[in-house]
Parts: structure tokens; sequence; C-alpha cells
């Protein structure tokens, strides 16, 4: 187990986004990201990755949540929100992992329960590479921003 202090002037919550920003759809993490870090959230740190790594687990250090963003090619339109728990997952590797995963991996290093987590999946529907954000992808990332927004302010992420 490690005993690591976090970094001096760590933000309390993370939004860490997932997602290919040369694959249609795929990019509506990083789209997302984009827009809450404009925001300049006095609380709130925003990352982007391709995808999770176990390495991420690390960057939970020090944080009260952590909302992972990502698209979704199945599931609710607009967008929908869901609480996570940590998961040992069984398709575990150290070259693409769950969100879920990530959060165990920080209690397995750490010892200490994870954050506070949900998951953000944002509907998407054309995912190739080299493809646009479709137009209906585009209207749930800005149902989702606001919603996203506005718990982040609120304090209900």
């Amino acid at each position: 187990m490690l005993t690591l202090a976090p970094a001096v002037g760590v933000r309390p919550i993370l939004v860490l986004a997932i997602g290919n920003p040369s694959r249609g759809d795929d990019a509506l993490g990083p789209l997302l990201a984009e827009k809450i870090a404009a925001l300049e959230l006095s609380d709130v740190e925003v990352q982007c990755a391709y995808q999770l790594q176990v390495e991420n687990a690390l960057d939970l250090i020090g944080r009260r949540e952590v909302v992972f963003v990502d698209a979704t090619a199945s599931g609710p339109a607009p967008y929908a929100f869901s609480p996570l728990q940590a998961l040992a997952d069984e398709s575990f590797t150290t070259h693409a992992l769950s969100p879920g995963t990530v959060l165990d991996c920080y209690r397995r290093l750490t010892g200490a329960p994870s954050p506070r987590a949900q998951v953000l999946a944002i509907r998407g529907y054309a995912f190739e590479l080299g493809a646009p954000l479709g137009a209906e992808a585009a209207a749930h990332l800005d149902a989702a921003v606001t919603e996203l927004r506005s718990r982040l302010v609120d304090g209900t992420p």
C-alpha cells in the first residue's frame, strides 16, 4: 500500500473525460472537457485521456469526487448519470481500464476508500475514424454540459 499525500493545490473534484476526437462521436468526452474547463470552476480539475490507464488511479489522490465522462454507443439519450463503485473488472489489462477498475486500483494502492464517483455517459452513434461529430451527438453534448455544469456549481456532481 502506498501512503501518498495529495499534491499541493489539488482540487477536490476531478472531471476525467475519455475519448478520441478523431473518431466521430467518441469526441464527446474531450469536447465536454473543453467546455467544463472553460468555466474555470475553482473546485474542479478537468483531465482528458484517450482511454483510462492504471496511472489514472493516482489522479484520484486527494479528491472528494470524480466524474468519469465518456461517449456510449448504447443507453439513453441524451446522457445518463450513474453512481460508480470500485470494481475488480475481469477484463483488466494495464492498457485500458473501466472507471470502476480505476477506483479499485486506487483502493488497492492507497488502502483508502475511493472518492465518490459517477459516470456521465453521453449517447453517441457514429464512431468511425475520421468522422465528424454528428448533429444528434452535438445536441446530447450540449445537454450533458448544461447538466454537469449545474451539478458542479450546485456542489452535487
